[in-house]
This record gives structure tokens, C-alpha cells and sequence, in this order.
């Protein structure tokens, strides 16, 4: 679906956000590319939709991250979730305060409209990780994460959720089934073909709605 080249590191006021730092970009092109695929594949309704990856460090995040921008840089109206609750990184790109997040949510600590952050990428909004939690897969798992995802697709016209690497816990395939799609990234060069295939099995067989894979190469 998507696959990118290198280029020079840009000092810019967010992390590895190229389609922030630079939209013209033949990247942020296929990253626009991406966001009229899913279009297509939701058929224009409200969606959410989790990105993962095979295993850690493998491009997820910061691909989780360009697709928010380049969608909320076309009025569509993104929340960016955070539920890598055991290594969060969406607040480290924006330069966003972790204190309170998804886990406070969860735990009935604070609202979600509360923990919600706006920045000033179009209409997009990003919900942190908040802090670490004990016991991650049961906040994953509970009914309280589905009812807290359909109230924010009430408010937003997606949720793009950033999740831990699908082989490496079992948080992924709970979140999978609260997700309209699901979107695998693979690295160039770095992720290995059976774990990619072992990858894309895992998610057949939790019975997930595969939107594509993506090969990121940035």
C-alpha cells in the first residue's frame, strides 16, 4: 500500500513527522495515497482503525502518525490513540505531556474528552498512553476501551490506534476486534519474511478485517 524513500533527517518542531515537515514530499504523497485507499476500503464512514506491526521498531508508530497528519491535513476530523500501553511513543513524536492518557480513561480516573490533547495539524487531536499500567491487557480487553473508542467515532471521523507489535503480546488481537480494519506494517530490511507471515496469520485467524499491508522504507 504504501512504501517510501530515505531522506536527509529534517529538524523540524515534531519528531519524524515528514508529512508536517515537508507535504510536498514524494513520501507524503503516498501517504495521501494511503488515505484515499482507505477511504475507498471504509466506503466513507466513520472508522477505526488499528496499525500494528510484526515486531518492535519496525516503522508503526511514526506510520501511525504521518497517516493522522496527512488526514487531518484534508479537514478530516482524527483522533490518534495511543494504546501501546507498554511503550508509548505518540506523545514522544508530538511533543505532548504523558500524564494522564488512555490508561486514566480506562480506570474511570478522568473523562475522555478530559485527556483528549488538540494540536495545530488541522482537525487533529491525539489521547496519550497515560500512564504505565500493571495490567495492560485487561484495560485492553475490557468492554470499557469499546465504549470509550464508539464515543470518540461519535465525535471524530477517525480513530487511527497505534498498538504494541502483533507477535510480541496479545493486546493486538483485542484491540483488532474493536477496529473496523486493520493495517500490518512491515519494515524494509529489518522485518523478517516469516515473521511477516506469521504476522499476517496471526490476524487471519483472530478473524480481523486485514485493510492491507504497508512496506515502510522512510
Amino acid at each position: 500500500m504504501l512504501r517510501g524513500k530515505r531522506k536527509n533527517r529534517v529538524s523540524t518542531p515534531k519528531r519524524n513527522l515528514i508529512t508536517f515537515s515537508n507535504p510536498e514530499s514524494i513520501i507524503s504523497e503516498q501517504f495521501r495515497t494511503l488515505r484515499t485507499n482507505i477511504h475507498f476500503l471504509t466506503e466513507g464512514k466513520k472508522s477505526i482503525i488499528l496499525i500494528t506491526s510484526p515486531g518492535s521498531h519496525e516503522g508503526k508508530t511514526t506510520t501511525t502518525a504521518n497517516l493522522a497528519v496527512s488526514m487531518a491535513q484534508q479537514k478530516e476530523k482524527v483522533l490518534l490513540v495511543d494504546a501501546n500501553l507498554r511503550e508509548p511513543a505518540i506523545h514522544f513524536i508530538f511533543k505532548k505531556e504523558n500524564t494522564v492518557g488512555l490508561t486514566e480513561v480506562l480506570s474511570g480516573k478522568i473523562r475522555l474528552e478530559e485527556a483528549i490533547i488538540p494540536t495545530d495539524i488541522g482537525s487533529l487531536a491525539i489521547l496519550t498512553s497515560g500512564q504505565m499500567a500493571s495490567h495492560p491487557a485487561e484495560l485492553i480487553g475490557s468492554d470499557s476501551l469499546y465504549k470509550v473508542l464508539q464515543q470518540a467515532l461519535g465525535e471524530y471521523d477517525f480513530i487511527l490506534v497505534d498498538s504494541p507489535p502483533i507477535l510480541d503480546v496479545t493486546d493486538t488481537k483485542l484491540l483488532a476486534h474493536k477496529s473496523d480494519g486493520v493495517i500490518l506494517v512491515i519494515s524494509q530490511g529489518k522485518t523478517e519474511i516469516e515473521k511477516a507471515v506469521e504476522a499476517k496469520k496471526a490476524l487471519e485467524f483472530a478473524k480481523v478485517n486485514l485493510f492491507g499491508v504497508i512496506l515502510y522504507d522512510m
